[in-house]
Parts: C-alpha cells; sequence; structure tokens
C-alpha cells in the first residue's frame, strides 16, 4: 500500500468523509488497514475501527500490536467487545490475551459468549509455546463414514467461519484423527464415493500432540510443505490445527530466538522499540559480564609473556590478528552448525563427519591465510624470517583449532540438551583468543627466545 494512499485516507478522516473513507477501506487489505490504523492518534483509531464492517475490524485488529489492541479493547463498548471477540479466530484471540494486561483480559473473559470463554480458558492452559497454545479449533471436520457430496455440503454450511478448507480432517465415531482429504480431491471426486475411500490414511499422517514443542509443528510443516498441521490430543483425538500463518510467526519467532541466543543474550518478549531500557540491561549484562570475567585468562597469558614480547619486534603486532582471525573462524563454523541443527540437516550422529570436514576445510582456510600473511608481512618491510614463521604457524593452528571448536560446542550443547545457539559468536571467540595466545607463545617461546 503507498504511503501516498494512506496520506488521502488521512484526509478524507480528518474532512470528515466517513462513506468515502469506509468505501476505500473495505476495498483493502486487513494489513493495510492495520497498518493504517498504526498512524493515527487514539481517537481516530476507535473512529476508524468502528467505521470498519466487523469481518475487516475483527481481522485488521488481529494485525495491531497488543498495546493498540489494549487501547481499543479499554475504548470500545462491551457490545462492541463482543462484536470483535464473536469475529475473530480462536488462535488469535488467545494470542492477543496473551500479550495485553489482566485487567483487559478480564474485560474479554466477561463479555465473550460461554462457548469462546470455554475455548478460551482451554487454550490459555495449554503450555506456552506448545502446538496447543498457538492452535486452532476452527478447521474442517468431517466424518470418514460421508460422501463426497455430503463432505461438500458441510464445506459450503460451516466452512465460511472455519480458517482454512484447503485440508479438511476426517475423524472416526470417537472424534479419533483417521485421515485427511484436501479440498481439490473432493472436487474431482465422484459424489457418492466415501471420504474413507479417497482419504490419506492415519498411517501416512502428520500429526502433533498438544503438548510438543510450537517448533516440531513448524519443522514439520517445512519437510512436509504443509499448510495446516492437525493436533491431538493423547488419545489421538482431533482437537485442533496450526495454520500457516501461525507457522510462519513461530519460525520468525524461533529464528529470533536463535539470533540473540547466538549473540549471548537472552530472549526479548517483545520488539526492539517496545522493549525497554531495564529490560534490555538484564538481557544483556549476565553474559557480558561472564565474558568480560573470563577474557581475564587472556589478560593473563599475554602478562605471562610481557616481558619477552619486547625482545622481539614484531610480535606484540601479531596478535590482535591472530585473535580477530581464529575468533572469525570458529564463528563461521559455528553459524553453520548451529543452522544445520535447527534445520535438521546436523544430527548429534553426524560428529565426527562435521570433524572431519572442518580440519579439512580448516587446513585449507589456515594454508592460505598463512601464505597470505607471510607475503603481507614481508612486503611491509619485517625481514625476521623466524618470526613470520612462527606467527604464520600460530595462525594455521589458530584457525584449525577454532574451526574445530566453532564445530564441536553447538553438538556438545545439543547433546547436553541446552541451546546450540548459545555455543554462537562471543562464546567461541573467548575461547578461541585464549588457546591462541597459548598457543602463539608456545611457538615463539620454542624457536625465538
Amino acid at each position: 500500500m503507498e504511503r501516498i494512499l494512506y496520506h488521502d485516507l488521512i484526509g478524507l478522516l480528518e474532512g470528515g468523509e466517513y462513506v468515502a473513507l469506509r468505501g476505500q477501506l473495505i476495498e483493502m487489505n486487513a494489513v493495510d488497514v492495520a497498518e493504517f490504523m498504526t498512524l493515527l492518534d487514539p481517537a481516530q483509531r476507535i473512529l476508524v475501527f468502528r467505521l470498519l464492517p466487523k469481518d475487516l475490524s475483527a481481522d485488521a485488529f488481529a494485525y495491531l500490536d497488543s498495546d493498540l489492541q489494549a487501547d481499543i479493547v479499554t475504548s470500545i463498548s462491551n457490545r462492541e467487545l463482543y462484536t470483535l471477540v464473536d469475529g475473530l479466530y480462536i488462535d488469535d484471540t488467545v494470542d492477543f490475551l496473551d500479550e495485553v494486561p489482566a485487567s483487559v483480559v478480564r474485560r474479554v473473559m466477561t463479555v465473550a459468549a460461554p462457548q469462546t470463554h470455554e475455548l478460551i480458558n482451554k487454550f490459555l492452559a495449554y503450555p506456552e509455546n506448545s502446538a496447543g497454545s498457538v492452535m486452532t479449533s476452527e478447521m474442517i471436520e468431517l466424518h470418514d463414514r460421508c460422501t463426497v457430496a455430503q463432505a461438500m455440503a458441510e464445506i459450503r454450511r460451516s466452512g465460511e467461519d472455519r480458517e482454512t478448507i484447503y485440508t479438511c480432517y476426517c475423524i472416526s465415531d470417537s472424534r479419533r484423527l483417521v485421515g485427511t482429504v484436501e479440498l481439490r480431491d473432493l472436487i474431482f471426486h465422484e459424489p457418492d464415493e466415501f471420504l474413507r475411500d479417497i482419504m490419506d490414511a492415519d498411517e501416512s499422517l502428520i500429526r502433533v500432540n498438544t503438548h510438543d514443542d510450537q517448533e516440531t509443528v513448524a519443522d514439520l510443516a517445512r519437510r512436509y510443505d504443509l499448510l495446516s498441521v492437525p493436533v491431538t490430543d493423547n488419545e489421538g483425538r482431533l482437537v485442533g490445527i496450526v495454520t500457516i500463518d501461525d507457522i510462519v510467526d513461530i519460525i520468525e519467532a524461533e529464528n529470533t530466538e536463535d539470533f540473540e541466543r547466538m549473540a549471548l543474550m537472552q530472549p526479548s518478549e517483545d520488539t526492539y522499540l517496545r522493549t525497554g531500557v531495564l529490560s534490555m540491561y538484564k538481557n544483556r549484562i549476565l553474559w557480558l559480564a561472564i565474558l568480560m570475567v573470563s577474557a581475564t585468562f587472556t589478560g593473563k597469558i599475554i602478562e605471562g609473556f610481557e616481558s619477552k614480547l619486547a625482545l622481539v619486534a614484531g610480535l606484540t603486532a601479531a596478535i590482535p590478528m591472530l585473535m580477530d582471525t581464529g575468533g572469525n573462524s570458529g564463528s563461521q563454523a559455528s553459524t553453520l552448525i548451529i543452522r544445520g541443527l535447527a534445520l535438521g540437516e546436523v544430527k548429534l550422529r553426524d560428529w565426527f563427519r562435521v570433524l572431519w570436514k572442518e580440519l579439512r576445510v580448516s587446513l585449507l582456510c589456515g594454508t592460505t591465510l598463512a601464505v597470505l600473511n607471510f607475503a603481507r608481512m614481508w612486503l611491509l618491510g619485517s625481514r625476521n624470517l623466524l618470526m613470520i614463521l612462527v606467527v604464520c604457524a600460530a595462525m594455521l593452528s589458530a584457525v584449525v583449532f577454532s574451526k574445530l571448536v566453532g564445530g564441536s560446542l553447538p553438538l556438545a550443547a545439543k547433546f547436553l540438551r541446552l541451546d546450540p545457539a548459545l555455543m554462537a559468536g562471543p562464546m567461541i571467540t573467548t575461547i578461541v583468543d585464549a588457546v591462541t595466545l597459548l598457543i602463539y607463545f608456545a611457538l615463539a617461546q620454542t624457536f625465538l627466545f
């Protein structure tokens, strides 16, 4: 949506041309309507919300940030709130209630219809970040004894209020999930055929349990190219589905969490601009303090060789280059392994394959860097051949060690049931810095002093 159109809409709003404004908004996508509403002041936002048709207002509301959602809920009447909750999909309602203050939750629960109230309580009872907490119960359920004609009639009757109709879920008398059937299959089969004869049977059905982690849902959807993933309880009964819009949100949230952990920060519950300064401080300070204290080892190593560093010109100048090269090499390896673990491309059983591959890569990279460094130091005027060779040998050793460590630590974290993302850049760099200096000074002690 062009920004100039938003400007025109604001002009209609400020000019009191509400009929024209409503006509324009109805033609827009709900995402664009929500973005337009974020540009308005609270009074204007409520006015626009009230101008929208029921379905569009609910859809746009679902795309607003939680603080704006809370403002709208506190500003509208109980009747309007009832209509809003009735128009929202249940998973969007639960997501909204997870983010707003308790006073807003109480008001919503007070005005919600009894059936909706019961559903909300049921969904909120599931563990955070579980499949049950992100699913919706608004799907097409068909008995496996139905014919294609009966199934199509049911879709026409109830499909408009369902979040997706592309995949229909077949259940038994006891509500056990026994198969799925695609809408296109219903279209192309004869009306008198039974669903049990055309559905994808239970043996090949992809499903998750209500208590499975939401990351499992996203992994299955990615692996099998699913638009929705069925969720069953411990008895195999269908209780809901996780749809593609929520799967995309899960993937985004999990990736964001991994990025934050790779930077050794506690994951934030909110966006950057909406996270308070104190919250950011708490998320960052712990690992900063740990890394600062751990750098004591690096300082002590340098301090132990301080008197000897002055004896050979150029030794001290090479320290930052060696530490940076080692840290960067380790970060490269750890980043690839962490991503491979997240996508399921690397397993714990691949540990020795990873080490063997990283060993060969590190020898090639280390040798190339050592040769380039030899040329660099020689061209810059250094003529102490033995000192240059010591620096180059230390560089080769640092690259080999750091890539082996970078490839191993995420796998070790996975083995210990820790988040592999913790073993990323800063952690790798701290370990590699200390070992690189030990190797460097050991070589210098052996060949130069």
